[in-house]
């Protein structure tokens, strides 16, 4: 079986917090030249049906996507879930649970704002904010730019949004896992370096957290990622080649919501392909039949 060789596992859209449509990221697809690219929105895989509808003979494979932002004791992961059928209870109750967080998160936020800054927006704007699949910190952030409260969506998270602490609202990444298993896909911990904010995640702390999920049915993790430096990718291949893990490879593409480009994984500046993204590619390819 040939193997693609450009490869975007990571990619968001509209339906979640990217700027780009379905219809307008397959098209940014076509002219980066992938041969494979999953589409991954929060909480949502709506967005995966559109592009199928959209796609065209000759169009580069496409895998059904997702990302469950998790969170328990020992702290916050994001489960990426892939191949799944979309069509079964199993993810389609974690959706449904993640998005019934992220609407209960962006209501208390917009209070969050209003009460502590005195930030207040227009009933309209407010009312299309909550009628998006699944509002999110750019989102709001975008709303403060737009009214004067911030001069850049990123300093209206970090300075404002961010203030606002949660205690509980998150699907735990064992029921991701689960979830994603019980409709046959394959649960991979996205860009596992990466804990919450600015903070790192390496040796013994990230062996643990690989290790711990990996018992829960974790299946892969994303070694390349557009925003790892070297020594972090060949720290997350290790532990994948410890603990017989898939390996993937994804940019994190938002759009204009965020500073990475389409297709940059890391993949292009490793030598060789390591042997669990070989598998990884030979077991969705078969999957998709």
């Amino acid at each position: 079986m040939e193997l693609p060789e450009k490869i975007d596992l990571h990619l968001h859209s509209t339906v979640s917090d990217g700027t780009d449509t379905p219809a307008e990221l397959l098209a940014k697809v076509r002219s980066a030249g992938l041969e494979l690219f999953a589409l991954t929105d929060h909480d949502a895989f709506k967005g995966c049906a559109a592009v199928r509808a959209l796609r065209k003979e000759g169009d580069p494979a496409f895998l059904n996507g997702v990302e469950f932002s998790c969170q328990d004791g020992t702290g916050k992961y994001h489960i990426l879930g892939y191949a799944f059928d979309p069509k079964t209870e199993p993810i389609r109750r974690v959706v449904e649970t993640g998005h019934g967080f992220r609407m209960t998160k962006a209501l208390a936020r917009l209070d969050f704002l209003a009460s502590r800054f005195g930030f207040r927006f227009p009933k309209e704007e407010v009312r299309a904010l909550l009628a998006l699949d699944n509002p999110g910190k750019p989102h709001i952030g975008n709303l403060m730019v737009k009214y004067g409260y911030a001069k850049s969506k990123e300093l209206a998270i970090r300075k404002y949004v961010d203030q606002l602490k949660f205690e509980a609202g998150y699907v735990a990444p064992e029921e991701a896992i689960s979830g994603i298993l019980g409709s046959g896909g394959i649960p991979v911990l996205a860009h596992p370096v990466f804990g919450s904010g600015e903070e790192l995640i390496l040796g013994e702390e990230l062996d643990r957290r690989i290790r711990r999920l990996a018992d829960c049915g974790l299946a892969g993790v994303e070694a390349f990622y557009s925003g790892f430096s070297a020594e972090q990718r060949d720290e997350v291949l290790s532990l994948a080649e410890k603990y017989g893990l898939y390996v993937t490879a994804g940019s994190d593409y938002h759009g204009n919501n965020k500073q990475v480009v389409l297709g940059d994984t890391g993949l292009g500046a490793a030598s060789g392909r390591p042997e669990g993204l070989r598998r990884f590619l030979e077991t969705v390819l078969e999957k998709r039949g």
